[in-house]
């Protein structure tokens, strides 16, 4: 049997375990990191998935394993937690003292505690070295290190259940984040609203990407919004579209709006006394970002640093 950690970037990595030791799935074992000894939770890796480890060439290396944890293992790891929250706050008040800008976001403790990891975002670059001095002081014989991260990594360190009910992608399974613009969200007729197309961390939502091939193929043949039409019942203008059920929302010279399919409506070169306002489609309410600029939910350079 074949047992992998999750570690970095919901990235899994392999353990041999030697001969004799008896794991479970689920159960905490130790390894050994670049960071130092890690306290993780050892998964049975599917034989599907430990096939296409072994045909991979980008393969995750295996990650060095101590031993599986003994109950006096999982009470010092209570002890780090309670650390780490402790050592937290004191962090945050020293960044106060040095009023510096910047947003601590999580501590981590080795499980042999001879690293600590401070992780913060800041909306530019930070000079922390009289805060590095005052840390050294605090915590002794402890290897700091203070890590910038962005509003999108820091979400995913902090996980939570998006708008969707389920857990965070970035928390999950994503492993890079995509570059992402509001277009995504106009090509497939989204509500170009803060509150439903953007994420916990600020910016616009990851899944955004996903269908967005699927949008392009099925708009092919599409007319553009504000298209004068014959249709069945007389000519009109395109008024909005229904990307993957391929139909055309017309409004006709009556004043009334119908759906056709995209096959039953014909481009015609004609002026069609109809006016166009903004699509139903697209036209939410959102009380709470009406004063927020799109484009300060696109990616930046304080998106994500991949510094996890």
């Amino acid at each position: 049997m074949k047992f992998a950690v999750r570690y970095l970037k919901n990235t899994y990595y392999p353990i041999n375990i030697p001969e004799g030791v008896t794991l479970n799935c689920g159960q905490m074992v130790l390894v050994r990191t670049e960071k130092g000894e890690e306290a993780l939770k050892a998964f049975l890796v599917n034989p599907e998935i430990e096939k296409l480890w072994e045909k991979s060439k980008n393969k995750p290396e295996p990650l060095p394993f101590i031993r599986v944890m003994s109950q006096k293992d999982l009470q010092t790891l209570e002890d780090i937690k309670k650390e780490e929250v402790e050592s937290f706050f004191k962090c945050q008040a020293l960044v106060k003292q040095h009023k510096l800008v910047m947003n601590l976001v999580q501590c981590r403790i080795t499980f042999d505690r001879r690293k600590i990891t401070f992780y913060y975002t800041a909306p530019e670059r930070v000079d922390f070295r009289a805060l590095l001095k005052d840390l050294t002081q605090t915590f002794t014989r402890v290897r700091i290190d203070l890590r910038h991260i962005g509003v999108r990594d820091e979400t995913s360190i902090l996980e939570g259940v998006g708008i969707c009910g389920q857990p965070f992608c970035c928390a999950s399974f994503l492993r890079k984040f995509a570059t992402i613009n509001v277009k995504l969200a106009k090509d497939q007729g989204m509500p170009i609203a803060p509150g439903k197309i953007s994420g916990t961390c600020g910016r616009l939502l990851c899944c955004l990407t996903y269908e967005y091939s699927n949008y392009i193929d099925a708009a092919k043949g599409m007319p553009p919004v504000g298209t004068s039409v014959m249709t069945t019942e007389g000519l009109g203008k395109v008024y909005y579209l229904q990307f993957l059920s391929g139909k055309v929302a017309v409004k006709l010279e009556d004043g009334k709006t119908k759906e056709f399919d995209k096959n039953d409506i014909e481009i015609v070169d004609a002026d069609v006394n109809v006016e166009i306002d903004t699509p139903v489609l697209n036209n939410y309410a959102d009380d709470d970002g009406s004063n927020i600029d799109i484009k300060q939910l696109e990616d930046d350079k304080n998106s994500s640093t991949g510094n996890i």
